[in-house]
C-alpha cells in the first residue's frame, strides 16, 4: 500500500516538473515578473520648451539707504527734543535744540564787534584817501601817508576778524539746532533733555547715552550686503539686475539693482562682498531684517528643461516607454533650483521619470500613476 503512494506522489512531481520545464524562456520571465510584482510605480513629466535662468543665492542683513545720527557740530546741553522713536519727519523739520543762551550773546558781542571794526574801517579808508589826495600835492611826506596806509590794512584786517567771529556765532546757533538732512524715521533716541552732547568725544552724551542725539534713518530705499564666492563674484556686475526676497512675503520678489561689487576678498571669510539697492516705497522690507538676493547670471529661452529630481548621478535620466523604463544618458545645460537644461539626450515631448527613479533598473516594466506639473 505504502509503495504504490510512493509511486503515485513521484508520478505527479513528474508531471509538474514537465508542464513547467516545457514552457517558452518569454513565458517564465512573465510568469516571474508576475509572481514577484516588479511593476515600479512611477510619476511621470513631460518634457517642454522654456525659459531657464542660472541663479545665484546668497543671505544678507536688509539695511536703509540712508542713516545718520544726528549731532551738533559744537558741545552743549540739550535744551530739547521735539520728536519721538518711530516719528516720521520731513527734510529741514527741527528735531532737537541745545540750550542757546550763552550762543546768542555770543552772536550779540560778535555783531556789536563787527559794528566797530566796520566803523574804524570806514575812518581808516577815508583817512587814506585824504592823505592820497595830500600825497598828490605834496602837502605831506612818504612817512605820513605810510602810517595811514598801514592803519588802514589794520582796520581792514581787524574787520576780517570780527567777520569771521561774527559767521562763527552765526554757525554756533545754527548748529545748535538739530534738523533732519532728509526726510525718514527717527529709529533711536540716544539722550534726554539735559544731558550734555561733546561732538569732539565721539557723540556721546554726559549720561553715557548712546552716539548723538538721535537716529535718523530712511528706508523707503534699502541696500543688501551679501557675500559670493570667487566663481560667483565673476558672474556679477554693477547695475545688474536681482530679486529680493524676505520670509515675511512668501512668493513675492523685490527688484534689485546690483549697486557695489567688491574686488578685495574679506580676509576671513575668503569671500566677495556685493551690494544691491532696490526701491521700498511702501516701507515693507524692515532694516536689520534678513533678506535673501537672488542674482540672475545666465538666461537661455526655448530651452528643452527637466525637474532637478529627474536627474541621476548627474548624467542620466529613465524615460517611460512603451510602459518601461528606458535608462538614457544626458548632457546638462543651466540649472538653478528647480530646473535642469538637458543639451542632449532628452526631447521635446519625451515623458521622464521624476518620482520612483531610484532603484529602477534599464527596461523595468512601470506603472504611471500620475503626472507631475510645475
Amino acid at each position: 500500500m505504502n509503495r504504490a503512494l510512493t509511486i503515485t506522489a513521484l508520478a505527479a512531481v513528474s508531471a509538474a516538473f514537465l508542464t513547467v520545464s516545457c514552457k517558452s524562456p518569454q513565458a517564465q520571465n512573465d510568469a516571474a515578473d508576475a509572481a514577484a510584482g516588479s511593476t515600479a510605480p512611477v510619476k511621470v513629466f513631460k518634457v517642454t520648451r522654456q525659459r531657464i535662468a542660472e541663479k545665484v543665492f546668497a543671505t544678507g542683513t536688509i539695511e536703509a539707504g540712508q542713516k545718520i545720527t544726528i549731532t551738533p557740530d559744537v558741545g552743549g546741553k540739550i535744551a530739547a527734543i521735539h520728536v519721538r522713536e518711530g516719528e516720521a519727519v520731513r527734510k529741514g523739520q527741527v528735531l532737537a535744540e541745545l540750550d542757546t543762551q550763552a550762543t546768542r550773546l555770543q552772536l550779540k558781542q560778535a555783531e556789536a564787534g563787527y559794528l566797530v571794526a566796520e566803523a574804524a574801517l570806514k575812518d581808516a579808508m577815508k583817512n587814506k584817501e585824504r592823505m592820497e589826495r595830500l600825497k598828490d600835492e605834496k602837502a605831506v611826506s612818504d612817512q605820513q601817508f605810510e602810517q595811514v596806509q598801514l592803519a588802514a590794512e589794520a582796520a581792514a584786517a581787524q574787520f576780517a576778524q570780527a567777520q569771521a567771529a561774527l559767521n562763527l556765532a552765526r554757525h554756533a546757533l545754527d548748529v545748535s539746532i538739530m534738523k533732519a538732512p532728509f526726510g525718514g524715521v527717527i529709529a533711536s533716541r540716544n539722550a534726554e533733555v539735559g544731558d550734555v552732547i561733546n561732538p569732539m568725544m565721539g557723540g556721546y552724551a554726559a549720561a553715557g547715552g548712546g552716539g548723538g542725539v538721535l537716529t535718523l534713518v530712511d528706508f523707503s530705499r534699502v541696500k543688501i550686503t551679501v557675500e559670493v564666492s570667487q566663481d560667483e563674484v565673476m558672474r556679477l556686475r554693477r547695475g545688474q539686475k536681482a530679486l529680493v526676497r524676505v520670509p515675511s512675503f512668501p512668493g513675492r520678489d523685490f527688484p534689485a539693482v546690483v549697486s557695489v561689487v567688491n574686488l578685495a576678498a574679506n580676509p576671513m571669510t575668503k569671500k566677495f562682498g556685493v551690494e544691491v539697492v532696490t526701491d521700498n516705497p511702501d516701507r515693507d522690507l524692515r532694516p536689520g531684517t534678513f533678506g535673501e538676493v537672488v542674482f540672475e547670471v545666465a538666461m537661455h529661452e526655448q530651452a528643452v528643461v527637466v525637474p532637478q529630481n529627474a536627474i541621476l548621478d548627474n548624467s542620466y535620466v529613465f524615460l517611460a516607454r512603451e510602459g518601461k523604463a528606458v535608462k538614457t544618458a544626458v548632457t546638462l545645460g543651466l540649472q538653478n533650483r528647480v530646473w535642469v537644461e538637458i543639451v542632449e539626450g532628452v526631447s521635446d515631448g519625451d515623458v521622464v521619470v521624476v518620482e520612483g527613479n531610484y532603484g529602477l533598473e534599464d527596461g523595468m516594466p512601470i506603472d504611471i500613476t500620475g503626472e507631475v506639473t510645475l
